[in-house]
């Protein structure tokens, strides 16, 4: 997901052990022919390394926004998923996942709570089975008998792979095997939103293959970030925005009725009409849920106006 940090470079361009297993992502449940797609409904909230992972920090010594005992605070103000950035391509993680003690202690308050997870990863695409690696640790991770509700893509690097041919078909690999290794829980793909790719910079990722990947997925998280447009551009409007990004998606996959979770952002970017007209634009769009980007940058305010019905 972007964001504005220092630490990185995308451009904006889960205390106690269970004692039976939670929701339809527990251990043994198998997959149905329609996917269970309950943890992309409703209101989210997204955590990322920077947020919640020591090591990445920025010095020494400084300590995490996010803790494990943050979940219940989340789950107070009506947030029914975190997304969870719990593996990241970085030497600062400990190997395919970023920290797997304290994921899987974020994982346990989160369930105990009554919120569902689902782990994002954002692929680098120079080496699909380094990719793929970190996704089946994530599938196959397990603490006191819980897993993820639910695994995304986070696809928007194009840094290591600059070839758009070489990339598309990089991503396109990843994203059908992905789906052979994810069956047990839904599969989801946080994507660039159409308007910047198609009307804003065309350069930034020319040729995105929808058709290609509709089958990968049980559900798209397009990154409707209207605080990164300006109002001369005419998509600074939450509600056109995050409308225009959803028909768009819809259209390109050929399935007017693909299921979407619309994620909004920046958080702290935003005002009470722009989440207004985002809920409401979501809604009308029939969108399983929605969140803004992030759980750290969401105003006490902004809460009221995300879970009003």
């Amino acid at each position: 997901m972007r964001r504005l940090r220092p630490l990185t470079l995308l451009v904006a361009a889960v205390l106690v052990a269970a004692i039976a297993p939670v929701g339809p992502a527990a251990a043994g449940t198998a997959r149905r022919s329609a996917p269970d797609l309950a943890p992309f409904r409703g209101l989210g909230t997204w955590v990322d390394v920077y947020d919640y992972a020591p090591k990445f920090q920025s010095a020494p010594g400084v300590l995490p926004a996010v803790t494990p005992e943050s979940v219940d605070d989340m789950a107070r103000l009506g947030v029914r998923t975190l997304y969870l950035q719990a593996a990241q391509d970085d030497t600062r993680s400990e190997g395919t996942l970023v920290d797997r003690s304290l994921v899987g202690r974020i994982l346990q308050r989160a369930h105990q709570r009554g919120v569902q997870v689902v782990a994002w990863y954002l692929p680098h695409f120079a080496d699909v089975d380094r990719d793929l690696a970190r996704i089946r640790a994530l599938d196959t991770f397990r603490t006191h008998g819980q897993r993820f509700d639910g695994i995304a893509l986070d696809i928007e690097w194009t840094s290591d792979v600059k070839d758009t041919a070489r990339r598309n078909h990089a991503l396109v690999d990843l994203s059908a095997r992905a789906r052979r290794l994810v069956t047990r829980v839904p599969l989801g793909a946080i994507v660039l939103e159409p308007v910047l790719i198609e009307d804003v910079n065309a350069a930034y990722w020319p040729g995105f293959p929808w058709r290609a990947l509709r089958n990968s997925f049980d559900v798209w998280l397009p990154m409707s970030y209207w605080t990164n447009r300006t109002a001369s551009s005419g998509w600074r409007d939450s509600a056109r925005y995050t409308s225009e990004n959803i028909r768009r998606i819809r259209a390109h996959l050929g399935r007017p009725d693909a299921p979407i979770h619309a994620a909004g952002g920046v958080a702290d970017r935003t005002g009470p009409g722009d989440i207004q007209g985002f809920v409401a634009a979501a809604r009308r769009a029939h969108a399983l849920g929605w969140s803004l980007y992030d759980y750290v940058t969401t105003s006490s305010s902004a809460w009221t106006r995300l879970r009003r019905p």
